[in-house]
């Protein structure tokens, strides 16, 4: 009993914390449906003004306070003009461009922080009050994490009140049901977003502020906390505050035992959380199933192919590539070859998305297994390159086979939360079986053979991979295949009455997606004489995402052009500016805002536009 009461006051601590961020992020995906990945970026400036206000008010309780609600009233109102500027604009852009939207506004307000605040971390030291222990059960307990513990009830009550018991929160509750019967009956549907935008962002505030005591401002909050946030809105049900206290309190409570008791998974503990509760609960605790049209259609059928004036450009390009080491100088040829790995990276990411209907959160997952299996086979049998440019996809495949089986009874952001489960637990792997992969130190000395030495010969060999592959993904998705896979994804229960075997079918496309992308990682490890963890990180798989959704889901070059795109902008942002990332978030909300269908999409909507005309 003295070890478990230490130990359950401290999951309850974080599990009040957690729920603050939470509580915003599912409010506003019930009423918008956007995946807000800036949420995160809302807490990390939540924590940033917090320190500012409270470190030039008085040390007592009462300011305190004051300055935290100040802090969540500040950052409602960033919220609030973050919703009027650029989210406004993109509602009716399909949903995965509202998270690409989102992404790129993460990008540009770490870096005004990074302006604004430095690099440096900055603690909120603890006046007298806060230092205080109390007495429970013979042990000492912090007083201010008991005031944490009060919080989360406190905010989920208030909540509850304002949903149920205001006309505010019964026209919330009503658009979280149906948003086109509220339009219907006259309610202005832009000032509720903007509302609830606000609410969410100020909850998001109120948890960076309060979580100052125990940990301090920094540039890290932003990605740490938008992860566990949405396995606490997945797991407790999308919409559903009740779920996400729920779940809160079930996540802070594992986090708190298994740190003692099974420190080693404490990574991925989260994920597992999430996995286990998504296999036997698809809709999460208290979530509701998800209707058909939500699970509808993502993109626009592809079904017919170029017309012969684009295959001859397709074509003049790939000969402008082939000649490429002739033309430009060796760094140049480097960043063209990271480009052949990002468009094998992309396209078959593109592959289970656009066809197929699935989108990963935790695509870098196959990158990484493939990268380590050609790594290893190479360290521990001296396996040749050809050897490892094979084994890495069939692994990779082999291994999505036995996921697919898992995730292809989910859709929406469910099944992209599960991948993404997936990936951290992969990731967590190479991180921590330091005897295999390395861990943190990584897989080094992967030296590429004679005739692969040359820059230009391995580029040779990257262009005619990543074109073969390409080329062969078209193929199935001209055959029959490709119009069943298709035909799944616009609606599972027509499919399924004309005697078509949906599961099958998204399972399969798993599998190449998987073996594509393990090539891609295996081609990388090659190309970079090393392998680390870095490869299965979250924001590696966000860059697939980002890629494949810039060039655009509509068409097989979207995310050739989207690879391209991203590579070279940058790569140009890096090496030009130190605020590179506030550049590439702005130009990425612009192209989403500007082309909400991608730039391949828009490219091919203009072109049969000028052919009816």
């Amino acid at each position: 009993m003295d070890s478990i009461l230490p130990q359950l006051l401290t999951g309850l601590t974080g599990a009040s914390s957690l729920f603050l961020v939470a509580s915003g992020l599912t409010i506003i995906f019930g009423v918008t449906r956007i995946v807000n990945f800036s949420h995160g970026s809302l807490t990390m400036l939540g924590a940033y003004i917090g320190w500012t206000i409270l470190t030039h008010l008085p040390r007592d309780p009462t300011w305190f306070i004051l300055g935290v609600l100040a802090t969540a009233l500040v950052t409602a109102a960033i919220g609030a003009a973050l919703e009027l500027t650029v989210l406004r604009r993109i509602y009716r852009a399909p949903e995965l461009f509202q998270l690409l939207a989102t992404f790129g506004v993460v990008l540009v307000l770490q870096d005004v922080t990074l302006r604004l605040w430095g690099p440096v971390e900055l603690p909120l030291p603890r006046p007298r009050w806060m230092r205080g222990f109390v007495e429970i059960a013979d042990n000492r307990f912090p007083f201010y994490d008991l005031i944490l513990i009060a919080v989360g009830p406190v905010v989920l009550g208030l909540l509850w009140l304002l949903m149920n018991r205001t006309r505010w929160g019964t026209l919330v509750r009503a658009a979280t049901l149906d948003r086109d019967m509220v339009a219907a009956l006259g309610v202005n549907q832009r000032t509720i977003f903007t509302t609830v935008f606000a609410l969410g962002a100020g909850l998001a505030g109120l948890g960076g502020a309060l979580s100052l005591p125990n940990s301090s401002a920094n540039l890290g909050i932003d990605l740490s906390v938008i992860t566990d946030a949405f396995v606490v809105v997945v797991v407790g049900g999308l919409g559903s505050l009740g779920g996400a206290f729920l779940a809160s309190l079930l996540i802070g409570i594992l986090q708190a035992f298994g740190i003692v008791l099974v420190p080693k998974i404490t990574l991925v503990l989260v994920f597992l959380v999430m996995a286990v509760v998504l296999i036997f609960r698809p809709n999460g605790l208290l979530g509701r199933a998800q209707t058909e049209a939500r699970e509808a259609i993502v993109a626009a059928p592809v079904v017919r192919p170029a017309p012969p004036a684009l295959r001859l450009l397709g074509l003049a390009a790939l000969l402008v590539a082939v000649a490429a080491p002739f033309l430009v100088g060796e760094y140049t040829l480097i960043v063209l070859t990271d480009a052949l790995v990002a468009i094998l990276f992309a396209t078959s990411l593109h592959f289970m998305m656009g066809p197929g209907g699935m989108a990963s959160f935790g695509h870098a997952a196959w990158f990484g297994i493939g990268a380590y299996v050609a790594g290893l086979l190479l360290q521990w049998l001296s396996a040749p390159m050809p050897v490892g440019l094979l084994a890495a996809p069939a692994a990779a495949g082999i291994v999505a086979a036995v996921f697919g089986w898992f995730v292809v009874r989910l859709s929406g952001v469910y099944l992209s939360m599960l991948t993404l489960a997936f990936a951290q637990i992969v990731w967590a792997i190479a991180f921590q079986w330091v005897d295999v992969t390395g861990g943190d130190n990584g897989l080094l000395g992967l030296v590429r053979p004679a005739w692969a030495a040359d820059a230009r010969a391995f580029y040779w060999l990257a262009l005619v991979l990543s074109v073969g592959v390409a080329l062969l993904l078209r193929r199935a998705l001209y055959a029959p295949y490709g119009y069943a896979l298709r035909a799944a994804r616009d609606s599972t229960a027509r499919a399924r009455s004309i005697g078509l075997d949906v599961t099958g079918l998204r399972i399969a496309a798993i599998v190449v997606a998987g073996s594509a992308c393990g090539l891609a990682g295996a081609l990388f490890s090659y190309g970079k004489g090393s392998i680390f963890p870095t490869y299965i990180t979250i924001s590696h798989s966000v860059e697939a995402l980002l890629m494949v959704l810039l060039g655009g889901l509509q068409t097989m070059a979207g995310p050739i052009i989207g690879a391209i795109i991203y590579t070279g902008l940058a790569d140009i942002l890096v090496r030009s500016t130190d605020l590179w990332r506030l550049v590439l978030g702005a130009v990425i909300v612009f192209l989403v805002i500007a082309f909400p269908e991608g730039i391949a999409g828009a490219v091919r909507r203009l072109w049969l536009r000028g052919r009816e005309a």
